[in-house]
């Protein structure tokens, strides 16, 4: 279940009331257009937010300019310049044009939009490094003390992963209800020590477990990212409105003392224009103020661009999208705007913001807390499939930018219990800084990259030496303007029928620059995978093949990218793995409804690679270029038949194959600028697809040095791709022939004895998943009546740069878009 809670408003920066306004008045207060609408077409009393200038609660000054205009019915804040009131179309008139005035907005209805994330993003190991436990004080990091407020639908104190008073500090219903009040000007009051606020919809709980969860109930398996901070909940039950929004922060800033409150999460938010006068955006800066780290959730209308929460895209606070588990963006995760971003004033400082996430992380297939009391049916379905049945009743699973955020939260509570002097800003830099690259996404999609909590809380204690090998901040040498064109197909699969009705067809312009086809053959009931073959066949009858995978129970997708492709009329073929002679059955595919989809991409326009056209690789490197998966040289050439060299690969596989960063190594024969990629690439749990972050480097040293000047072969190439993508255990596996897919069968590789007995796995794998291609050859002699296919892999063959760009964007196209 995708939940957000959507707030059904637009935040346009008006200058004006058009006509409403007296045209005597000097001074305009900003006023929210779904108000100027309503004043337009109505004259009931409205439920509005007053802003008065200032940064504690309304002075008797201010509240007294409300009774002058005579209103009488709302309450004000405790810590923030703001009222709640009902009021007339002319007491709002003559409101704005008070000078105390800030703005006016609705009081508007909101709408209800762990434990493979804390191994995926490091809070896992960070939890057993000796180091850090040492650096506190013998103890793992756990956001002890750090007070943190789940500004939500509520928590259910009841759950013991959260227990009321132990867990949960504090629970406050904040709900307001302007209608039900008597007549008068009244402070806000907070029903606090509340065992249970969310008791309609189950998103606050939900989130709070994922903030700091003790796992109690799952003995630990699911435990929130900082499961000894001091959770807060402040809870508006099953109705939200903008004032119940703006209470937590009231109720944070209010008691931060008491309960040393330094996060605020925020999982709700819209779509539309950012406006510093709103008042949640004027609460969020008061928070930051106040020393507070505040998060909101990007939101959950992506992919398209100007999706993005605008609450989120305040400067001050930090934006959190939705990741896959494998290191992609979630679909539905918002994105901001190319380019979109500008300046404004407030409190006497020059702002500036762009309309781009801060930081991705986790949110996808969510597990954490469910209410209890009562219990939540939310994703019964998918619970019951997944969770072991005597964790049903105590935890669920969610998806969404809702759930994303939570986790950053935890971390940054982390990050606080290692250096509690950090600032927000501090806080923010950190996040982006220690960010893992995310290639083929752009920083208005997923920020600086996927959140490395390791990487955070190291530098939180201190170390300073991460962010040199991020893509956000380099300056690249070629640069690759193109379009994609995505379109579905479907193929009714059955290994019994006529070959041509299991094809699909289709026409390539001319002048592409790639054809990528990808389909999912789930196999039975999803859970076995399919070994089918996904071919496709260009007009002059060339096949491009993506293989059988040893591995299609693992990875159920099938991938052919063709570079260049000829224009015509192509078709795409799904065909089945032959049995063997001896026993016919033996894999042989099944009938399946098998969908897929088909990706054409046209480069406009490029730069600073000068020396690559009519080159053979000439389209794989541009499709690199443009997703960032490797770059040209400063001279504008990028060099492809010059050999690939291991710095070279360490920079690459940083950018463009997700691995994370990691502390520096002493590596003596590596200069500074190479020693962070060189410290990454050989580090312990590289790959972000290695979920324990246990598993080998993807590049190894060699006696102790990394030797960045020597040339890469294809079998070192084939080991540091597929450790990419974290499959070290099925490559160390693999004990058998070395084999090829050729149509359907099987061919074995003649110099198979030359690949290094320890690279062989990871050669049979970069060979099924069709990353590298072997070379094939056609024998007869002159009294044999059929020719023989014969297949080479050239292991000890050095790489050039072309044949790197042409692996590279496989592995790309295949497994991380």
């Amino acid at each position: 279940m995708r939940i957000f809670y959507a707030f059904v408003i637009a935040i346009l920066l008006m200058a004006g009331f058009g006509g409403l306004a007296p045209s005597h008045a000097q001074y305009q207060a900003a006023i929210g257009p779904d108000l100027l609408e309503k004043m337009k077409t109505s004259s009931d009393h409205y439920e509005v937010i007053v802003t008065f200038k200032g940064d504690g609660a309304p002075t008797t000054e201010q509240a007294e300019v409300l009774e002058t205009v005579g209103v009488d019915t709302g309450l004000t804040l405790e810590s923030l310049p703001m009222a709640g009131v009902l009021a007339s179309k002319e007491q709002i008139e003559a409101l704005s044009s008070n000078e105390e005035v800030r703005s006016i907005y609705l009081n508007e209805k909101l709408e209800y939009f762990n434990s493979d994330a804390t191994a995926l993003t490091g809070v896992d190991k960070l939890r057993t490094d000796d180091s850090m436990r040492k650096q506190n004080g013998g103890l793992p990091v756990s956001g002890k003390d750090i007070g943190v407020v789940v500004n939500d639908s509520g928590v259910d104190g009841t759950h013991k992963d959260h227990e009321f008073e132990k867990n949960l500090v504090q629970n406050v219903l904040g709900s307001t209800n302007l209608n039900s009040l008597s007549p008068g000007l009244l402070p806000v009051t907070y029903q606090e020590d509340v065992a249970n606020t969310d008791t309609n919809s189950g998103h606050g709980t939900h989130v709070a477990g994922t903030v700091g969860g003790t796992g109690v109930m799952s003995s630990g398996k699911y435990e929130g990212a900082a499961p000894g901070a001091d959770l807060i909940g402040y809870g508006s039950g099953g109705a939200l409105f903008v004032l119940d929004g703006i209470g937590g922060f009231d109720y944070a800033i209010t008691h931060q003392s008491q309960y040393n409150i330094r996060v605020i999460t925020n999982s709700w938010g819209s779509s539309g224009d950012f406006d510093p006068n709103h008042p949640i955006n004027v609460a969020s800066k008061k928070a930051y103020d106040r020393g507070i780290t505040v998060l909101f959730a990007a939101g959950n209308e992506g992919p398209g661009e100007n999706t993005h929460n605008p609450y989120a895209k305040a400067p001050w606070v930090i934006s959190v999208a939705a990741g896959e588990k494998d290191g992609t963006l979630a679909d539905f995760s918002s994105r901001g705007t190319k380019g979109v971003g500008g300046t404004f004033e407030m409190d006497g400082e020059t702002w500036t913001w762009a309309d781009e996430p801060t930081i991705t992380a986790p949110g996808v297939d969510i597990i954490s807390t469910r209410v209890v009391a009562p219990v939540s049916s939310l994703a019964a379905a998918d619970d019951v499939e997944e969770l072991d049945p005597a964790h049903v009743p105590f935890y669920t699973m969610m998806s969404g930018t809702s759930m994303a955020t939570p986790h950053v939260a935890g971390v940054v509570a982390l990050m606080l219990d290692a250096e509690p002097t950090l600032s927000p800003d501090n806080v923010k830099t950190i996040i982006q800084t220690s960010a893992t690259n995310m290639p083929g996404y752009e920083t208005w999609e997923a920020g600086a990259g996927y959140l490395n909590a390791y990487a955070a809380v190291d530098m939180a204690f201190g170390n300073d030496t991460y962010g040199n090998t991020l893509n956000m901040d380099r300056e690249f040498n070629s640069n690759v303007e193109a379009e994609t064109e995505r379109k579905s197909f479907a193929v009714d699969y059955n290994p019994s029928t006529l070959i041509s009705d299991n094809q699909y067809e289709f026409n390539v312009e001319p002048g592409l620059t790639s054809l990528v086809a990808k389909v999912d053959a789930q196999g039975v009931m999803g859970e076995t995978g399919n070994p089918v073959n996904l071919i496709l066949i260009a007009p002059d009858g060339t096949e491009y093949s993506s293989g059988i995978s040893l591995l299609f129970t693992l990875y159920t997708d099938r991938t052919v990218s063709v570079n260049a492709p000829m224009p015509g009329d192509w078709k795409a073929e799904i065909r089945g793995l032959r049995g063997d002679e001896q026993n016919p059955t033996s894999g042989v595919s099944f009938s399946e409804d098998i969908n897929g989809s088909l990706a054409f991409t046209k480069v406009s326009g490029f730069d600073g690679l000068n020396d690559i056209e009519g080159h053979p690789a000439a389209s794989a490197i541009k499709i690199g270029v443009k997703e960032r998966l490797f770059d040209g040289n400063s001279k504008g050439n990028f060099k492809p038949d010059q050999l690939l060299q291991r710095k070279d690969l360490a920079e690459y596989l940083v950018m463009g194959a997700e691995i994370q960063q990691s502390p520096l190594k002493d590596i003596a024969d590596a200069p500074s600028h190479l020693l962070p990629f060189a410290s990454a690439v050989t580090a312990e749990g590289a790959a972000f697809r290695d979920e324990t972050q246990t598993q080998n480097g993807v590049m190894v040293l060699k006696d102790g040095k990394f030797k960045g000047q020597d040339n890469v072969n294809r079998a070192e190439l084939a080991y540091s791709l597929v450790q990419s993508l974290g499959l070290q255990d099925q490559a160390e596996s693999f004990d058998g022939e070395v084999t090829v897919q050729y149509k359907d069968e099987r061919i074995a590789i003649n110099d198979a004895s030359e690949i290094p007995a320890h690279l062989k796995g990871y050669v049979q794998l970069a060979l099924d998943l069709n990353i590298i291609n072997a070379l094939f050859d056609v024998a007869q002699g002159p009294y044999d009546t059929e020719p023989t296919v014969q297949a080479e892999f050239q292991p000890k063959e050095n790489t050039t740069r072309g044949d790197f760009a042409v692996a590279m964007s496989r592995y790309f196209e295949a497994f991380l878009k």
